[in-house]
């Protein structure tokens, strides 16, 4: 039998979150994963930038190695680290190795950490257990401190060989994932990717515990 009364709090917690994610995120400390989906680049960083706008906010970029050194046609590699060093003092100089990144879990300083975006390697290494860059000795360092850990996924083959690895995540503890829709159901039925606008609610809602609902859209 449905509960009406849960069913009526989760949309209403859904709809105060579109607009109070601002104060929940202030004065946080939150890990940034950027990852080598090299077409949704510029749309985290749209919405890192306005994160990096609230009162007391303080980001930690990981840097990926195919994002430090790889050049596309969606930009230079430089052209990432300058636009995360345009958004000033919130965002910290980019973590950029395994040494660097090995820290987070000791001394446990992220309140939040999200991968975005996230690659489909990213997301079958993680399922995985494989810890063989910068970016994913974060992820697992925040995560044995069992704190939250958001994933903005953008894969060719996330409904292909991934879906199991995506499967898995779904069903682990502490983990919670940007709604995401088919971007192109004819010419790539396997593909899904994030809903950018919904970014930075989805990394409020991980930091209280949530999963953004719903999950699945549609195209996007």
């Amino acid at each position: 039998m449905t509960d009406f009364k849960l069913k009526e709090k989760d949309e209403t917690y859904m709809q105060n979150l579109a607009e109070d994610w601002r104060r929940q995120l202030s004065g946080k400390t939150i890990g940034v994963g950027l990852c080598g989906s090299f077409c949704t680049m510029r749309k985290v960083l749209e919405e890192l930038a306005r994160l990096a706008e609230l009162p007391g906010v303080d980001i930690w970029p990981v840097l990926s190695q195919n994002v430090q050194r790889l050049d596309s046609k969606f930009g230079p590699a430089a052209e990432w680290r300058e636009a995360l060093a345009a958004m000033g003092g919130a965002v910290r100089q980019p973590i950029c190795t395994i040494p660097e990144a090995e820290p987070i879990g000791p001394l446990s300083p992220l309140d939040v950490m999200m991968l975005a975006p996230c690659t489909g390697n990213t997301l079958a290494k993680l399922a995985l257990g494989i810890t063989d860059g910068p970016v994913l000795m974060a992820a697992k360092a925040h995560l044995r401190g069992g704190k939250p850990l958001l994933i903005a996924l953008a894969s060719n083959d996330a409904l292909g060989l991934n879906a199991k690895n995506l499967g898995l995540l779904l069903a682990a503890k502490n983990i919670y994932f940007v709604p995401l829709g088919q971007d192109d159901p004819i010419k790539k039925p396997n593909s899904l990717i994030f809903d950018s606008k919904l970014l930075l609610p989805a990394l409020a809602a991980a930091l209280n515990r949530r999963q953004i609902q719903p999950l699945l859209k549609g195209s996007l």
